[in-house]
């Protein structure tokens, strides 16, 4: 006899982001799973600027069937420069990775764009800001929205960002803190600063005192028809001691004025002060850096779980959040695809997910105690040295070696690794 079919899945997915989208379109191939994606914004829109593609994101884009759409520049040569006087301090090694894997910047607008023409029709449901959930006891969970309008779903996905309403709602003791980092985003066309030297041929980084300038290209050339304007991005960053805030702090977009962007980098070589200087009035966005205590689990409720920044808030830490979110939303899938036709398929995939993915994040945080450690260490040897002394430190630890498994991280293989587990145990 054929074996029995399992009862339709229901899933709401809270948040339309990258991660959200990621795992709608995940969770759509599986059969017999019925999913919904609610987005509290009236349009699907990215706040920011670019955002970096490397190895992890590509192969869980491959995975999703939307790296083809994805396109941006390809760096030929990152440069890391004192931000003050210009010098070139070093030069990041070229790759050994095949062409398709190697970094590449781009808007994220390309990237939400190409997650969505991968999602089915009717599957996201703009308007629809979350305010309250709520367990059912007859199993199940009940979505009540800003609108008025109220879903029940099997499951719920948390992917709505690091100031989550699902997380408030499973873990309220939870709270996020401001880290003390502002950044100011900003794409401007690349012909209004290709006078300025090295801005329309390098991705630069400006290492400052209290901060640092990046500026690169998004655009792939290859793509640009004669006569096209390439898109250039800034991003400007200024850290201070979270204890001497005094202002309200935002960790989306709001805008922010040139006046106030310029006042944190007068002290820059000139080529960037130029650059910021390009940039027209209201063309800046600000982004406060927030962050908040591990969770000891991404799943509750035995029905409601988190992926993103939902369920790890380091505030792009690690600057690779999207290739995250994708993968916890892929992972998700593989997990209720597994467990379909087991009792408390549910719970089983939940507990699936959160093996798999609970101590990567920890791992990512026990990475960066240490971290934090280091400095705490040499904090007074630090008020000692020079600039240039404790810049060569800073970038000494910007390499990113020993982080392969994050970089480097093919989330297929993670799966293949964990269910051969399994059957070893068997």
């Amino acid at each position: 006899m054929p074996s029995a079919e399992p009862p339709t899945l229901n899933v709401a997915i809270v948040g339309g982001g990258p991660g959200g989208l990621g795992t709608a379109i995940a969770l759509s191939c599986l059969p017999n799973v019925q999913v919904r994606l609610y987005e509290q914004a009236r349009e699907l829109r990215e706040i920011g600027a670019g955002i970096n593609i490397g190895f992890n994101c590509w192969k869980i884009l491959e995975l999703l069937g939307a790296a083809e759409g994805v396109r941006g520049h390809l760096a030929q040569g990152t440069l890391h420069r004192n931000g003050l006087s210009g010098d070139v301090l070093t030069t990041a090694p070229k790759s050994p990775l095949p062409p398709r894997y190697l970094s590449r910047r781009v808007r994220r607008t390309r990237l939400q764009s190409s997650l969505v023409a991968q999602v089915p029709p009717g599957v996201i449901h703009l308007n629809h800001r979350l305010v309250s959930l709520q367990k059912l006891e007859r199993g199940g969970v009940q979505l009540a929205f800003e609108n008025g309008a109220v879903a029940v779903a099997d499951l719920v996905v948390g992917g709505d960002g690091i100031r989550s309403v699902v997380r408030q709602h499973l873990f309220p003791e939870h709270d996020i803190q401001f880290m003390g980092t502002t950044i100011w985003r900003t794409l401007i066309p690349l012909s209004s600063v290709a006078q300025i030297d090295t801005m329309g041929h390098h991705t630069n980084w400006w290492h400052g005192t209290a901060g640092h300038v990046y500026t690169t290209i998004v655009d792939d050339p290859a793509e640009a028809a004669p006569g096209d304007d390439l898109l250039f991005e800034i991003a400007a960053r200024n850290v201070i001691d979270p204890k001497q805030a005094k202002e309200k702090r935002f960790s989306w977009g709001v805008p922010a004025t040139n006046a106030r962007v310029l006042a944190h980098f007068t002290d820059y070589d000139p080529r960037v002060q130029d650059a910021l200087k390009q940039v027209p009035e209201g063309g800046w966005r600000e982004f406060s850096a927030f962050a908040g205590p591990r969770l000891q689990r991404l799943v509750g409720w035995d029905r409601v779980v988190l992926i993103g920044d939902a369920s790890h808030p380091l505030s792009g830490a690690f600057g690779s959040g999207a290739a995250f979110a994708l993968e916890d939303g892929w992972i998700l899938a593989q997990a209720l695809q597994y467990t379909r036709l087991s009792p408390d398929a549910i719970t089983h995939a939940l507990e699936i997910f959160d093996q798999i993915r609970s101590p990567y994040y920890r791992r990512m945080y026990e990475f960066l105690d240490q971290q934090k450690a280091n400095v705490a260490k040499s904090a007074d040897e630090a008020s000692r040295r020079t600039f240039d002394a404790n810049l060569a430190a800073r970038l000494k630890a910007f390499d990113g070696q020993g982080l392969a498994w994050v970089y480097l991280n093919d989330i297929e293989q993670v799966w293949d690794d964990y269910v051969q587990s399994l059957e070893a145990k068997d």
